[in-house]
């Protein structure tokens, strides 16, 4: 009799367990479903780790997004290109950018809306130990950029600047904001372009800025949705409220400074509080417009015709020489 209740038990708990798994499988599939319909229904938007970004920080953390039908979720990257990866394939509707990539896109066959024009402005920093004081001493210099973007054209404008052969100025293509930061504290690259807050660490490490793009008065910087995307009911009620917060955000940091939100630029642009801290503070947003003329023609100008028919995959000509280049320092 004993054995014969022990025996049931045992079954009991055995399809109590069977049931429970089931449900469990059940309970995981549904919420799986759930996530990705939330996830489908909402504006993505890849972005970075840099200031240009802070009006969506902001709208995001104040919930001024909370109008959207679906919402919006920020799709965080370290590079420019995995931004722009994920815009062509359709993992977001918008992006952080700027007009050179967002050009080389639309090359490519896929229609951009330009919704704005960031404040955007990039340094070239020297390395201290470079001994790089002036644009010209950039001969046999390595200088990190990323290719086909708003510092390649940069790249070449400050060569030319100082009459410099562009074979002896070799330009390193570095996409990841971190990586690239990290080689200039461990004196793996002579020069770099940096955008805020990153600059802002460089600046602290006593390294030199020997250009700035604001004396250029060029805007560069852009924040771009998928067009056709945008031309659905639905996405064009979305992007409308979308820039309305935005516009908002930017009100708000107009009003109360940048170092206001210091919080937000040390979480998500992890960065120390004393960098944060010396950021500029009078950094001015301005809502959401479309680029202007003048940039685009600079940047239709530099590409020409020709310079970006084949989909960039980092490999080109010149990565034979940057190379070269970089095993030569090695061995010094």
């Amino acid at each position: 009799m004993k054995q014969l209740l022990s025996l049931t038990v045992c079954l009991l708990l055995l399809v109590a367990c069977g049931q429970s798994y089931e449900e469990t499988k059940r309970i995981t599939r549904q919420q799986r479903r759930e996530a990705a319909r939330k996830d489908s229904a909402a504006l993505k938007v890849a972005v970075m780790p840099t200031l240009d970004c802070l009006p969506l920080y902001v709208a995001e953390h104040y919930q001024l997004f909370d109008t959207l039908r679906g919402g919006v979720r920020l799709k965080h990257f370290m590079a420019q290109m995995d931004c722009d990866t994920a815009l062509e394939r359709g993992r977001v509707e918008g992006s952080i950018s700027d007009l050179v990539r967002a050009k080389c896109i639309e090359r490519r066959g896929m229609k951009i809306r330009y919704v704005a024009a960031t404040n955007t402005q990039w340094q070239l920093v020297a390395n201290r130990n470079a001994r790089v004081r002036q644009l010209k001493q950039l001969d046999d210099k390595m200088v990190a950029m990323t290719r086909f973007s708003a510092t390649d054209l940069l790249s070449d404008r400050v060569i030319d600047s100082v009459k410099l052969e562009k074979d002896r100025v070799f330009k390193v293509q570095i996409n990841d904001l971190s990586v690239r930061l990290l080689m200039l504290q461990n004196n793996e690259m002579d020069a770099m372009w940096l955008s805020e807050p990153q600059a802002t660490a460089a600046r602290m490490l006593k390294h030199n800025v020997i250009y700035d793009t604001q004396k250029e008065n060029l805007r560069l910087g852009v924040l771009v949705f998928r067009e056709k995307e945008m031309q659905r009911q639905a996405r064009s009620l979305q992007l409308k409220l979308f820039v309305d917060a935005y516009n908002q955000a930017c009100d708000s940091i107009n009003k109360y400074g940048v170092r206001h939100y210091r919080g937000l630029i040390k979480n998500y642009c992890k960065l120390k509080g004393n960098v944060v801290d010396s950021v500029p503070n009078k950094l001015k947003f301005e809502h959401a417009q479309g680029p202007r003329e003048k940039d685009i023609a600079v940047v239709e100008k530099w590409l020409g015709p020709e310079k970006t028919k084949a989909k960039d995959t980092g490999k080109g000509k010149d990565k034979g020489k940057k190379t070269k280049k970089v095993k030569g320092k090695k061995k010094k």
